[in-house]
């Protein structure tokens, strides 16, 4: 069993022999020296996992010898020892960053608490997080398996969400894989959930229907317009996963109040051309090509197919009798979001703002196509940490914290989520089949209906026909659609990539966050 190894530096450590054999008894190497010199000689010539350093020591002080070894190991955890409590010496200490701060005389428990805080609280933690999570695990069970509604798969997902983040950090690469399976087995059934009730949600004939798209603007929005007198901020993230909010909830945490962490489901398919101008709308697709043909283009047709947001948004404003004065922002790059950024004051004259950005999708599908960013993003866990890493430098951030300055409301959203996809499913078309992986539509799909949600009559769902014989499928859990042609190619392409358009919780259960600035 590994040891850990204390270098302890004090001009009086004859008297210190009992807490040195303390420590020895309690499982660490313990190297002793009584002058600050010794102790940057030794600091350099052996590996330490912590020093002990007394403060006032002839000849190289405690805050010298502090300096020394911070030069050459900036990372190597240093407590300082001294008799003296004057605010001049900690602050010297403190300013030199010290990981504990002891005043003499020590007993050998205070000193054992000290570096079990410093070198075991991780450890602590994580193995406290696993017992705590093997704690939980037959309930998470027990609640996926007894007909949750939906209400209760949102929490049932926010709880499998809470433990990747927890247990993240872990070393035990185990009880991470019993996650990642409990979570699978709930995806499973989160599809077939899907399958036995989408279609009565879309029309109308469950009292139990939870917010969806058309109806995002209509719930979370209009309401805060209506009894707010500052501007309100609608900030949509294509693509942002409930983890990944929960990632950089602790950066926005410093300028907001969380009012409502609530979670609202995306339309089919969950991807941008579908379910986020059914956001601006307020309306099902079918519905949009039926009422504004001029804002609906289809998917085999040339052009954005999401270019008409803010003119749709408009419509919606309108027919709820919104009558005021709005923004509509969208972010693609890095230039257009720095200019955003300095044109922030002007929003303020704006009831309404909204403002979507798009860095989150992009980095989806870079992870796709570009090797670096696979390297990058190589798993669930990574795939945050980048996304976290790209936020706490960009001018979103800068423009939440704006926002805060000047005391406004903020609904932090998406129009859809992401699934890790792993698991290949044959299917057959013809030429004018979509190019998603998670859903497919066309006149003449070959596939093997038990491995899809089949939707035979578009219309039943409020999606488009293209044509009297048009059906969609979605692929749900982690399943992706590949064809026969050039199969193991395009497999060992698309397999372990972020993809979305189809059935699984992190694609459709998706934030809608309410905050109120500090």
């Amino acid at each position: 069993m590994y040891r850990p190894t204390i270098l302890w530096a004090d001009d009086e450590i004859d008297i210190l022999r009992p807490h040195i054999l303390f420590l020895q008894n309690k499982g660490y190497d313990v190297e002793t020296v009584d002058n600050g010199s010794d102790a940057v000689r030794l600091a350099k010539e052996k590996h330490f996992d912590i020093v002990f350093l007394d403060e006032q020591m002839p000849g190289i002080s405690g805050v010298e010898a502090l300096e020394m070894i911070k030069r050459d190991f900036p990372n190597l955890p240093i407590v300082m020892i001294t008799k003296s409590e004057e605010e001049r010496i900690m602050e010297d200490a403190i300013g030199s960053n010290i990981a504990d701060y002891l005043i003499k005389p020590v007993n050998p428990n205070q000193i054992l608490l000290s570096l079990k805080r410093i070198l075991d609280n991780q450890k602590l933690s994580n193995e406290k997080s696993t017992s705590k999570y093997q704690q939980e695990f037959r309930q998470i069970g027990i609640d996926i398996n007894n007909n949750p509604d939906f209400a209760q798969w949102c929490l049932i997902y926010k709880n499998l969400v809470r433990w990747e983040l927890e247990l993240e950090k872990s070393s035990d690469q185990s009880i991470k894989e019993i996650l990642a399976s409990q979570k699978n087995e709930a995806n499973t059934l989160f599809t077939r959930f899907i399958e036995r009730n989408y279609v009565d949600w879309i029309q109308g004939r469950s009292n139990s229907k939870p917010t969806m798209s058309h109806t995002l603007v209509r719930d979370k929005v209009l309401p805060l317009i209506d009894s707010n007198d500052k501007p309100v901020f609608f900030i949509m993230i294509d693509n942002l996963r409930y983890d990944q909010w929960k990632a950089i909830q602790p950066l926005i945490e410093k300028y907001f109040h969380v009012v409502t962490d609530d979670i609202y489901c995306s339309i089919l398919p969950t991807s941008t051309q579908y379910a986020r101008n059914s956001i601006f709308a307020g309306l099902m697709p079918s519905d949009i090509r039926e009422r504004f043909p001029q804002y609906w283009i289809d998917e085999e047709d040339e052009g954005t197919k999401n270019q008409f947001e803010e003119q749709l948004l408009g419509e919606q404003l309108r027919r709820f009798g919104k009558n005021i004065k709005y923004s509509y922002n969208k972010v693609l790059n890095v230039a257009s979001g720095k200019k955003l950024l300095e044109q922030m004051s002007n929003l303020m004259n704006y009831k309404l703002n909204v403002i979507v950005y798009n860095f989150v999708d992009m980095l989806s599908h870079a992870r796709t196509e570009m090797e670096i960013i696979r390297e990058l993003a190589s798993d669930e866990e990574a795939y945050r940490s980048l996304m976290l890493s790209w936020f706490e430098h960009s001018s979103l951030f800068d423009m939440m914290k704006f926002i805060a300055e000047k005391g406004a409301d903020m609904v932090v959203s998406t129009d859809h989520g992401s699934v890790w996809v792993k698991n290949p499913i044959k299917i057959l078309g013809d030429r004018e089949v979509n190019t998603n992986l998670r859903y497919k539509y066309g006149r003449s799909l070959k596939y093997n209906p038990k491995e899809v949600f089949e939707i035979r009559d578009p219309e039943t769902i409020f999606l488009p026909r293209i044509n009297v014989s048009t059906s969609y499928v979605f692929a749900g859990d982690s399943d992706f659609f590949a064809y026969p042609n050039n199969y193991n190619y395009y497999v060992g392409y698309y397999r372990n990539t972020f993809q979305h358009g189809g059935i699984s919780m992190s694609e459709m259960l998706i934030p809608a966050i309410h905050l109120t600035s500090k």
